[in-house]
């Protein structure tokens, strides 16, 4: 039975089915509830908007110089149809975060499709901590590629895992469909696969070299299951690459990209971290007034999984040769983004999965190192209490921190103000004769995504990367602070005496749209006191018109 990924009634021990299914649940407990809670980073609202685009137009054209592959937005697709959405402004962040949290379920349940290689406890272990891990969690209810890319890239490893144990068409066609999947996912798909690469030809020299007995290889890969592997992974992403045929260059664009990336990877200077990044952010994040962040719990039992594949001892029930080839391919991982300067905290899922599969493993081997029944129920409550605090972190981070900069994952996040300012403008709308299309002019040259997301439906927003002279004023205009000093001249030097009006400050406080990023909001007098006088009649408050 090597595609069944549950197994049959009676395989599993009861407390293995047991923990199984508190994985389950606790990864549905943490990933699903109120995933509108948290405001839209800046990269979640971008993809939306290119969502937004598929939805309404049916095709997906990809940018070789932004964004990322098609995947997610197919995925998303339908989320939006149970929906009943057809247009960008009838989505909301249920819509679009619902997917990436169901993919990241199902990269929970995924561990028990390696029970035949990592052992039955091993692998219900490993879908436990990927089920509790607060970085997992936390970028699974995140409309981003990362958790899709693992998803697939474990795909690859799996359906190559089963070739191996027994060569024929089906783990084949799996591995190729996982491997044009990561190609149309995200341009980091490359790393993973070189990594892979690597780490199998790493592992057959080492046992060679160490008189262990290598896997044949070329015996076993046939060469027409090698070429309908291959025929699958290009035919499914050049499918999704060009959007079922309607964008022809998409495939080729899809290889342009990488010139683009690898040297955005070197000089993007607001994304250059040093090496120690990834792992500074899993073995300790100091912050006042959280819970004490770390993942260690898995890096150490990550390295107790690899010493087992590598010791001759090992675990009963798993496969030495797998465990090898895992503690590489997550080591070249680990090596390959450290190197890499641009980083990014959600890059770490690839490798820290790797650790995951291992670190199931590991909890078993460590459990096995005590010989007595008394010390194996104090290692196993010691682990419990681990996977608890874990468990702890994963909802701090997701529930009560969810933009906070003290939680380790909030990565250039946008604040809670964002609500106020939305709310405001919206109000403001209700006052104006226009509703929705109440003309709003917003001038920055700062990068201001999300707003985009929140204000699409107003129809009347025009977006200004300076202030323009000959542009009428618009009944409410947001800036950014360097922008004022040419705003106050155009609205109060500029015109003649007896044509100025005079613009009111629409929030109360300063408020920023993220950390160091602040908004500030005018409106004319004519509109702000019809606003004030229907803060105080709000009976007489007008609908507002419908978006269009």
């Amino acid at each position: 039975r090597p595609f069944a990924i549950l197994p049959p009634v009676g395989a599993m021990r009861s407390l293995s089915a047991a923990v199984f299914v508190v994985a389950i649940l606790s990864a549905a407990a943490l990933r699903l509830p109120d995933l509108a809670q948290r405001p839209m980073h800046a990269d979640e609202a971008v993809h939306a908007d290119k969502f937004g685009t598929l939805l309404e137009e049916g095709h997906y054209a990809y940018d070789s110089s932004e964004y990322h592959g098609p995947t997610l937005y197919y995925l998303t697709l339908p989320s939006a149809w149970l929906q009943g959405a057809r247009r960008y402004v009838e989505i909301d962040e249920v819509t679009l975060r619902v997917v990436p949290a169901v993919l990241g379920i199902l990269l929970v349940v995924a561990p028990l499709g390696l029970r035949g290689f990592l052992g039955t406890s091993g692998a219900v272990l490993a879908a436990l901590l990927t089920a509790v891990s607060p970085a997992m969690v936390y970028y699974s209810r995140y409309f981003i590629h990362e958790v899709p890319l693992v998803l697939f890239t474990f795909g690859a490893l799996l359906g190559a895992c089963w070739y191996l144990r027994r060569a024929w068409a089906l783990p084949a066609l799996v591995t190729g469909v996982s491997l044009g999947l990561m190609h149309a996912t995200k341009e980091t798909a490359p790393l993973a696969l070189g990594a892979m690469a690597l780490a199998l030809a790493v592992t057959l020299i080492i046992e060679r070299r160490h008189g262990l007995p290598p896997h044949p290889i070329r015996r076993t890969v046939r060469r027409r299951d090698g070429t309908l592997a291959l025929i699958a992974a290009v035919v499914v992403s050049s499918v999704l690459y060009s959007s079922f045929t309607a964008n022809p260059v998409g495939p080729l664009d899809s290889f342009r990209s990488y010139w683009i990336w690898l040297d955005r990877a070197a000089s993007d200077p607001w994304h250059i971290h040093p090496w120690d990044y990834y792992l500074r952010l899993l073995i300790h994040f100091p912050a006042r007034g959280t819970p004490f962040w770390t993942e260690g719990l898995i890096l150490v039992l990550a390295a107790g999984g690899a010493a087992a594949g590598w010791s001759r001892r090992g675990v009963p029930g798993t496969d030495p040769k797998v465990l090898r080839f895992l503690s590489l391919y997550t080591l070249l991982l680990v090596v390959i983004y450290a190197a890499i300067p641009y980083k990014t905290p959600w890059n770490l899922l690839g490798f820290l999965h790797g650790m995951i599969l291992l670190a199931g493993v590991g909890a078993v081997w460590v459990v096995q190192a005590f010989r007595g029944r008394a010390g194996r129920v104090a290692i196993s409550v010691a682990l419990a209490l681990g996977a608890g605090h874990l468990a702890g972190q994963a909802w701090s981070a997701s529930f009560r921190f969810p933009a906070d900069p003290r939680n380790p994952y909030v990565y250039a996040h946008t604040g809670n103000d964002v609500f106020e300012i939305v709310g405001r403008l919206e109000e403001l709308t209700r006052a104006h004769p226009e509703g929705s299309a109440m003309p709003l002019q917003i001038i920055s040259q700062e990068n201001l995504w999300p707003l985009p997301w929140y204000l699409r439906g107003l129809s009347g927003v025009r977006w200004w990367n300076g202030v323009s002279d000959e542009a009428d004023n618009a009944p409410v205009i947001v800036v950014t602070p360097e922008m004022e000093p040419a705003l106050a001249r155009k609205l109060y030097d500029l015109p003649p005496p007896g044509e100025r009006e005079l613009h009111m400050s629409i929030f109360e406080r300063p408020v920023e749209l993220r950390p160091q990023v602040e908004l500030r909001g005018y409106a004319s007098k004519t509109l702000w006191d019809e606003f004030r006088r229907l803060e105080v009649e709000p009976a007489e408050l007008p609908p507002p018109l419908p978006p269009s």
